[in-house]
């Protein structure tokens, strides 16, 4: 365990946040957010909790830096992927299928990312200062803006809607990845029952489905 000392600088105090940032960031890749605990970051990162609250007002406000900053790590990643993976020639049709494939399978190994979005409004944005909730959201409306112009460039007939349908899209990763990971009596109820199955998702094609669906609504809806 790192024995740390007071900070006696900024450039100390902003050591210490990221230290407490990766050691989060390396937690969430071994579990999901919801058993992060402020315990064991504290052992692991070598201060006592009371001060890593000293950096950082609660364990929400520590995962929702994660968030944004995971969620740049993907804005950074769509580009070439959407030029890769859509044909601008083809029909809006078939552009709208390209979309939502390529965003769906860019999120399969985001474990992290697509976890923390599904916590997002239910669990992260509690227990957090009114300062710390508007400074997310900012980052939030920043980042929908992002994905936003690059889905407009590959579908120009989205018009204004794109950030609308961004919007959703997030609500919809964090919606789809959760019901995709059924409980352990769940899934032996699934076993015991087949007939069940039916509401067995799986991650990617059932997050593809709806975001090709999203996205054709969006644009019927644009053309009106």
């Amino acid at each position: 365990m790192t024995n740390f000392q007071r900070a006696r600088s900024e450039e100390q105090r902003e050591i210490r946040r990221q230290a407490i940032l990766d050691t989060t960031a390396t937690m969430l890749e071994e579990m999901p957010a919801s058993a992060v605990s402020l315990n064991e970051l504290s052992r692991r990162v070598g201060l006592a909790k009371s001060n890593v609250l000293r950096y950082f007002e609660s364990r929400e406000a520590i995962l929702l830096e994660l968030l944004d900053r995971a969620w740049q790590q993907w804005i950074a990643d769509l580009p070439v992927l959407l030029d890769a993976g859509i044909d601008q020639a083809a029909s809006v049709d078939r552009r709208t299928e390209q979309f939502a494939t390529v965003v769906a399978r860019s999120l399969a190994e985001r474990r992290v990312l697509c976890d923390l979005l599904s916590a997002q409004a239910g669990v992260l944005e509690h227990n957090v200062s009114a300062e710390v909730a508007a400074r997310y959201k900012r980052a939030a409306v920043a980042n929908v803006a992002d994905i936003a112009a690059l889905a407009h460039r590959h579908l120009p007939e989205l018009g204004n809607s794109a950030p609308q349908l961004i919007a959703a899209m997030i609500m919809a990763i964090g919606a789809v990845w959760t019901h995709s990971r059924p409980s352990e009596a769940m899934l032996a109820a699934y076993q015991a029952d087949p007939s069940l199955t039916a509401f067995k998702l799986d991650f990617v094609t059932a997050l593809q489905e709806m975001l090709a669906t999203l996205t054709a609504g969006t644009i019927a809806r644009a053309s009106l």
